[in-house]
């Protein structure tokens, strides 16, 4: 019995209304085995993780535990079973402390007939599993005060205490440091040593490399390959490896990925001219940097840099204190959103589902909320005007979504960031700010993003790309900003791109002479 998988999904199906979701999806995963499940957004990789976690019910196919066929009618099942899913917006009460989340709704008692809470008890037994994955705080610290790589400990703790057998990590190092990712792999792989099997979900296909036994992939919610490490794979084009992952992803090859085609005008005025900025709860020196027509300068930095603060307070988010910034040559007063609005300066932000979109609404809505100057008359909203332009808007940024009235909140990633642009654009914006453009979306959305960044600037508009992803840096930027506490620590220009130079900078180092 050796050989039987602990878990095993025959032919799994899932509809709803107007989409197939799931379309016959098989996958095994073994004792101590990470398997990575990848695809692009809408392939059904979440659909999939809830009818294993009991969130879902699956349509048809089967699910069999340990050769054994079982029914996972709800989420109470699937933890009776050992599974647990841990979603990638962490479900912890932030005002209670650690040993409080771990033991929600399962509270140990002292006895007796007033039923007290056991807390001595519960302190030690959370002791122990925190321990486990190596979290060192106190057990009554509230999780509101944790950073966010401890915060996805304590998830991780929490389904540990459950005595979890098969964990489900979905995109766990979306809002990690890298030093907080590497922590979060050593966790791993120790939980592979204890024979906890891990399904990890994620669109950063280096993570797969470091992490994953096995790869999964899945296509329009269907298997569309399977991947091995080298050792194991039954034949040479079943290696795991970057190229091999987004080939099966996509069903093409990337050949083009970055769609780096148009050049900077350096001979035209410059769309964005910032001079020795210095905002609110910000560093004392200044910061200075022109943004040239239909250039793409990328902005990089280690976490805590202040590229986000940075813009903000160009966006009008935080208030800027000193200095100056001339937007087409003239200057720009911005103290307000709006103010940079008006000025042909949009921001799309980092978290787009916290600041970019209004999850409640529909698509219409959201991409008509900032263009209601243009949509309204005698303050009425036009709701044809709304509809014509969302219509217009989401068939050019290629949206997928049931329609116009589908909630945004239940889009994939990458369709969330397509309507986040759908509104600014259709303003026409001169300059835009790009903060981690492609988090969290998958690699064939990525291709879409940076075609479209490309084309914005082949039409003279001038775009500031913040990110943490040095791959895109080097392939979109044609020059390159470096912060380093809060300050302009260098600028390269395409020909000096380098990772290591940019890490140097971004360190606090010198570029050799």
């Amino acid at each position: 019995m050796t050989d039987v998988p602990l878990l095993e999904a025959r032919g799994i199906r899932k509809h709803f209304p107007g989409v197939q979701a799931l379309d016959g999806v098989s996958l095994q995963l073994r004792r101590g085995e990470v398997l990575a499940v990848i695809g692009e957004n809408g392939a059904g990789k979440s659909t999939l993780m809830k009818c294993l976690a009991g969130i879902y019910t699956p349509d048809g196919g089967s699910l069999l535990i340990e050769g054994r066929p079982a029914r996972l009618g709800s989420i109470r099942d699937a933890l009776r079973h050992g599974i647990s899913l841990i979603h990638q917006e962490l479900n912890l009460a932030d005002s209670l402390s650690v040993t409080a989340n771990l033991f929600l709704g399962r509270e140990l008692s002292r006895g007796g007939a007033l039923g007290l809470l056991g807390n001595r008890s519960m302190n030690r037994a959370a002791q122990a599993v925190v321990a486990r994955v190596g979290l060192h705080c106190s057990p009554d610290r509230p999780v509101g005060t944790l950073p966010p790589g401890q915060r996805q400990l304590v998830e991780i703790a929490r389904a540990l205490s459950l005595d979890v057998r098969v964990l489900i990590m979905d995109e766990p190092t979306s809002s990690l440091t890298p030093r907080e990712a590497q922590r979060l792999f050593a966790v791993i792989a120790d939980l592979k040593q204890q024979g906890v099997a891990v399904v990890y979900i994620t669109h950063r296909l280096a993570e797969v490399e470091a992490v994953a036994d096995r790869v999964v992939v899945l296509r329009d919610g269907r298997n569309a390959g399977e991947l091995f490490r080298r050792a194991a794979a039954p034949e040479p084009a079943a290696v795991m490896s970057h190229a091999a992952m987004a080939r099966l992803m996509v069903g093409r090859d990337l050949k083009q990925f970055f769609h780096k085609q148009h050049h900077p005008q350096p001979d035209r005025p410059p769309r964005l001219d910032v001079r020795n900025v210095r905002y609110q709860r910000g560093p004392e020196a200044g910061v200075s940097f022109t943004i040239h027509t239909g250039e793409i300068v990328g902005m990089a930095g280690l976490v805590g840099a202040g590229r986000t603060e940075l813009a903000e307070a160009l966006f009008g988010v935080r208030r800027i204190v000193a200095g100056d910034v001339l937007l087409g040559g003239r200057a720009a007063t911005i103290h307000k959103p709006w103010h940079a609005v008006a000025a042909g300066l949009v921001l799309v932000p980092e978290d787009r589902r916290q600041h970019g979109l209004v999850l409640e609404e529909n698509v219409q809505h959201n991409i008509g909320l900032p263009n209601l100057d243009t949509l309204n008359f005698l303050r009425l909203v036009q709701r044809g005007k709304e509809r014509e332009l969302a219509r217009e808007m989401s068939r050019r940024l290629g949206v997928r979504a049931a329609g116009l009235q589908q909630l945004t909140a239940v889009l994939s990633g990458g369709n969330q960031q397509k309507v986040v642009l759908a509104k600014w654009l259709a303003r026409r914006p001169r300059v835009l700010i790009f903060d981690e453009p492609t988090r969290g979306i998958d690699v064939g959305a990525k291709s879409e993003i940076y075609a479209l960044m490309d084309e914005l600037a082949g039409q003279g508009a001038g775009i500031l790309m913040i990110s943490s992803d040095l791959e895109e840096i080097l392939g979109m930027s044609d020059r390159v900003l470096v912060l380093h506490e809060g300050r302009l620590a260098g600028t390269l220009a395409r020909e000096h791109l380098s990772e290591q130079a940019i890490m140097l900078l971004a360190t606090g180092g010198d570029l050799p002479s």
